[in-house]
């Protein structure tokens, strides 16, 4: 059978299930790192509740991303999670989720495992947001589950600090509130309040641009151009102003 008559018979079962993001919706992926408990304290050694090795894997895996051919106007990272927000105009593989999903997916394991000098791996899946609104309520809740799993797991390390096993540990939290976690701590030792802000809410990473001064060789003048850079802000805002900033962010042709 001729080559091009068995690619049209087969390549069908590829592009069958094919779907594509509508124009005019928000594109956020959210990246997630498999198996990471296991990576991070069996096979790495990561200190606990966080580390800071870690901690920097994570920002430059987010920065790659960012700068790997989509245009991607935010990220987002806390715990082995990132989250990417898309131009409201990117239209790569003509938004074909597939693509973007495996693409995706594969830069962030490269990257983090080249970084690392180890086998890491990432899934990542992309939800589709009508709305503003949406968006802004989609990295306030990645920013509360942020401050959750911060309370979470300084409160089991602690326990675990006491000499409970991972069991004990975990059953000695089950039905307690955020203000009994945060008295429980701050009796042993750690005010929660005061912890690092990148623990508690999480990362940004986002573009900004800066004028840079130079030479023209040719007039002898100085000349100033606009260049764009990557900045992370580990001291994220908080309500109002964090959805004030995820506004203008997702909106950059009209900032």
């Amino acid at each position: 059978m001729r080559f091009d008559d068995l690619d049209r018979r087969l390549r069908v079962y590829e592009t069958a299930h094919d779907h594509c993001a509508l124009p005019g919706l928000y594109l956020v992926a959210r990246l997630d790192g498999r198996s990471f408990t296991h990576l991070t304290r069996e096979q790495q050694h990561f200190a606990a509740p966080f580390d800071e090795r870690f901690r920097d894997l994570m920002i430059a895996t987010v920065r790659h991303l960012m700068d790997c051919g989509f245009r991607v106007v935010y990220g987002y990272t806390q715990s082995d999670e990132i989250s990417l927000l898309f131009h409201p105009d990117e239209d790569s593989f003509g938004r074909k989720l597939r693509k973007w999903l495996s693409i995706l997916a594969g830069e962030a394991s490269a990257c983090f495992a080249l970084r690392l000098g180890s086998l890491a791996c990432f899934d990542c899946r992309i939800s589709q947001l009508p709305t503003l609104e949406n968006v802004v309520d989609y990295f306030r809740w990645r920013s509360e589950d942020a401050h959750r799993n911060a309370l979470n797991a300084h409160s089991y390390w602690a326990l675990r600090r006491t000499g409970l096993d991972a069991r004990a540990a975990t059953q000695a939290l089950l039905g307690r509130s955020v203000a009994e976690k945060n008295e429980w701590l701050f009796q042993h030792g750690v005010n929660f309040n005061e912890l690092p802000a990148w623990q508690k809410r999480g990362m940004g990473v986002y573009w900004e641009t800066w004028a840079k001064p130079g030479q023209d060789p040719r007039r002898g003048e100085t000349v100033t151009t606009t260049r764009r850079r990557l900045i992370v802000d580990q001291e994220l805002p908080r309500g109002e102003a964090y959805d004030a900033l995820i506004q203008r962010l997702a909106r950059p042709d009209t900032a």
